[in-house]
Order: C-alpha cells, then sequence, then structure tokens
C-alpha cells in the first residue's frame, strides 16, 4: 500500500513537472523567431543556436545523467530529483519576466547550464524509483503508465498554450514547476528506506572498518563512502552484462538521434513550408498527446502480456519511421496533423526498451542502469543536432542543392529505421537481475 502511495505521488509530481516543461515548446519557436529574426518565417540563426545549444546540452547530460542515477542508487531517488526541478524553474522565470532580445539571450545560456543536469535527469530517476516499487513482471505496464502520465501532462500542457497568450504561458510555467518541486518534497516518499541516506551528499566523513583477528592486524582500514562518478569502465562492464542490454543501448542511440532531430527541426520545416505558428503547434502537439496518452494508458497494458515488450519495441519504431517519412514528404497543411496520429503507435517504444534494460540488471543497479541509458541517449543529443540542424536550415534556405524542404526529415527517418532493424534482433532472454544479489551497498554500509 506503501509503495502504491508512492507511485501515485511520483505521478502527480512528474505530471506538474513535464506540465510546466510541455506548455512552452509550442511558444519558443515562435519567441526565438520574434527575437533573433522579426517578421521572417525562415531563421537560418535560430536553427543553428537550437543545434548548438542541444549539442552542448548533450555533451553535459552525457556525463551527469549517469552520476545523478549512480548517486540515486546511494542517496535516494528523492534527494537526487530535487536538484533538476529546481534548476528546471530558472530559465522559465527568465522568459516569464520578459522576451526582449537580451532577455533570450540570458535565456539561452542559463536553459543550457540548467538542462545539462535537468535534460533527462527527471525520466532517469523515476524510472527508477518505478523500478524499485515495481516487480519486473509488471514494469512495462508501469513504465509505460509512467509515459502515459507525462503523455497527459504534454496536452494538458499544450491545449492550455493554445488559450493563452505567449508571456502567460511562461508565467503559468515557471508557477507550475514551483508547485511539482514543492509537492515532491512534501509528499514524495523515498524508495530506498536505508540510513545511508542520512549521509550527506557531499559528506567527506570515511568509514572505519576493523579487520578480523584472523588478519592479524586490528588496525583499522579506511573507505571512502563517496565515490564521485561511474568510470568509463563501469559503463563498459555494465554494457557487456547481456547481449541484451547492449542491443537496447544500440536502439536507444538511434532512436534519441532521430528524435531529437526531429524535435530541433520539424518546427522550423513547418513554420517555413506552411506558416505554423504557436497556435498551430500547440493543436499539432495535442493530438500527438491525445493519442499516446490513450496509447500508454489504454492499449499498452493489454498488449505487452500478449505480445511481449521486444516486439512492441520494435511495433513503435517502425511506426516512428512511418511518420517522419510522412512528415518529410507532406505536400498540404493536413498531412503533419495526419502524421501525428502515429503517436497512438510509436510511443510503444520508449517504455519497452527501458523495461528491457531494467529486467537485465540487480534491483541496486537501476539507477546505473537507465542512467547509463540516459547517457547513450545524451551522445546521440550531441551528434544529432551537429548532424540535421546545418542539413535543415540549408534546404530550407534559397541555397538549397535542390527543391526538398523535408530531406533533413527523411535523412532522420533514416536514422530511426537503423534502430528499427536492430530492435529486430532483440530476443527475450533471461532476467540477469532475478539472479542479482539484493544486498544492496549504499553509502554507509
Amino acid at each position: 500500500m506503501e509503495k502504491l502511495s508512492g507511485l501515485s505521488h511520483l505521478f502527480m509530481t512528474i505530471f506538474l513537472h513535464n506540465f510546466s516543461t510541455f506548455m512552452v515548446i509550442p511558444a519558443i519557436t515562435d519567441v526565438a523567431m520574434t527575437a533573433l529574426c522579426p517578421g521572417l518565417d525562415e531563421c537560418s540563426l535560430a536553427i543553428y543556436l537550437t543545434g548548438f545549444q542541444q549539442a552542448i546540452i548533450g555533451l553535459g547530460t552525457l556525463v551527469m545523467t549517469p552520476l545523478v542515477g549512480n548517486l540515486s542508487d546511494k542517496y535516494g531517488r528523492k534527494t537526487l530529483l530535487t536538484v533538476p526541478m529546481i534548476l528546471t524553474i530558472i530559465p522559465l522565470g527568465i522568459l516569464a519576466y520578459s522576451r526582449a532580445r537580451t532577455f533570450f539571450y540570458v535565456y539561452y545560456v542559463f536553459k543550457t547550464l540548467t538542462a545539462m543536469i535537468c535534460e533527462g535527469s527527471v525520466h532517469c530517476l523515476s524510472l527508477a524509483y518505478v523500478a524499485d516499487n515495481v516487480p519486473e513482471g509488471q514494469r512495462a505496464s508501469s513504465f509505460g503508465i509512467l509515459s502515459g502520465i507525462g503523455s497527459a501532462a504534454f496536452v494538458c500542457g499544450t491545449l492550455s498554450t493554445r488559450f493563452l497568450s505567449t508571456a502567460s504561458t511562461f508565467q503559468v510555467a515557471a508557477s507550475v514547476a514551483v508547485m511539482a518541486a514543492v509537492y515532491m518534497r512534501i509528499f514524495l516518499p523515498d524508495s530506498i528506506a536505508d540510513d545511508a541516506l542520512s549521509v550527506p551528499i557531499l559528506s567527506k566523513e570515511k568509514l572505519n572498518v576493523v579487520k578480523s583477528k584472523s588478519d592479524g592486524d586490528s588496525a583499522p582500514k579506511t573507505v571512502q563512502i563517496f565515490k564521485p562518478m561511474p568510470s568509463f569502465e563501469d559503463m563498459l562492464s555494465l554494457l557487456k552484462t547481456s547481449s541484451t542490454f547492449s542491443q537496447a543501448a544500440i536502439v536507444a542511440f538511434f532512436s534519441s538521434l532521430a528524435d531529437v532531430g526531429l524535435h530541433a527541426s520539424m518546427m522550423y520545416y513547418l513554420k517555413a513550408s506552411f506558416h505554423f505558428s504557436k497556435n498551430q503547434f500547440a493543436d499539432l502537439m495535442v493530438i500527438t498527446g491525445i493519442a499516446g496518452t490513450i496509447s500508454q494508458l489504454l492499449l499498452m497494458p493489454m498488449l505487452v502480456p500478449a505480445l511481449g515488450e521486444e516486439k512492441l519495441l520494435s511495433i513503435g519504431l517502425f511506426f516512428s519511421c512511418a511518420h517522419m517519412f510522412l512528415y518529410s514528404i507532406a505536400w498540404s497543411f493536413w498531412v503533419p496533423y495526419v502524421a501525428a496520429m502515429f503517436s497512438i503507435l510509436f510511443v510503444f517504444s520508449q517504455p519497452c526498451m527501458r523495461s528491457i534494460v531494467s529486467k537485465q540488471v540487480g534491483s541496486c543497479e537501476q539507477g546505473m542502469a537507465q542512467g547509463c541509458i540516459s547517457g547513450i541517449c545524451s551522445f546521440a543529443n550531441v551528434v544529432s543536432p551537429l548532424a540535421f540542424s546545418p542539413l535543415t536550415a540549408l534546404f530550407l534556405s534559397d541555397d538549397a542543392p535542390f527543391d526538398f524542404p523535408g530531406f533533413s526529415i527523411m535523412c532522420i527517418g533514416f536514422a530511426s529505421m537503423i534502430a528499427f532493424v536492430q530492435s529486430m534482433t532483440i530476443r527475450a532472454a533471461p532476467l540477469i537481475s532475478s539472479h542479482s544479489v539484493n544486498n544492496c551497498n549504499y553509502a554507509a554500509v
């Protein structure tokens, strides 16, 4: 009963957090265009700045997300969750105050710095929290419900944006972000109940371990409590734990490569091709969010037992490819709305992949495992903007080699296709976590 209560508080925390972050997405393109290229529908500077920001954020999260996940195994999910949820408030507050050119650049800098810690950390820690409280056989459905809560927040946030002014959008988003952090600190119980959690993260205390008499020496041995971060060897060892884990890591990389590329390019492509604005972006995202929410909350719990996570992962990635290709050849303004409906199926991929990963490690390694996958996704966040942002800017400009504005979106679709092909090689493997030792070595053990 206590675990169910903890999950319900986690779901509310994630809903509020995602609501605040998603509701600004439809408005940020217009804010960037107005600040950098007022009066224009195409702005290469905005595209390059967005791509550069994504690359820098990816470099930061490549280091920070595995570190945060690993630390949460020692000091608790709630403690580590506090940091990104508070930092999220800062950039939202800046644009809530003003969206002038100077303030946009201030926002740009703070968003880049804070997102190095925030981007992916909340999702990674929430997945680890669910894995702490849910048996292995129910994790795929639970991860689907968690993603469904995120999709519901996405719908509510973008729908709110549809009826708010740009200024009000950022003000409401900042307020809800504050509510999310406060709610989490007051109501969310930590999923790791251990005396070790009373040790401060930055504590330099050391443990004195007395050797047994059989060693012939009773002198105390000093052990460092705080290990700064997982080493590269630790991460490599984790990837080698099973072929299933390494295959899932490859799928995660190419899937994220495509998702980040699409996110960075799609709105600029739609604005240049069909003159979309904040309201049209919000409509598009509401359709995607509603379809995804219905799928994850209603369809996925029924399909996982029948088909298995591996097949659902492939189905999700196939329709992810299909919707990207449809975007790339859009011949009319209504085509993107049809492509958005594909989210009812492509949303399966992320929760299924995370569930497959969670079953390949022990109960005390969930934070590191999810952090490792998030770190791989972060590396894709570095590569994707460097590859696709210049391509998008080129084919939306007057200097395009040939007339195909959606060419970069099609290339992004091919990256997603690689993930789909790789996912078809994943087979259900014996659960490593079921054979793992359940003795968690927390900081003060």
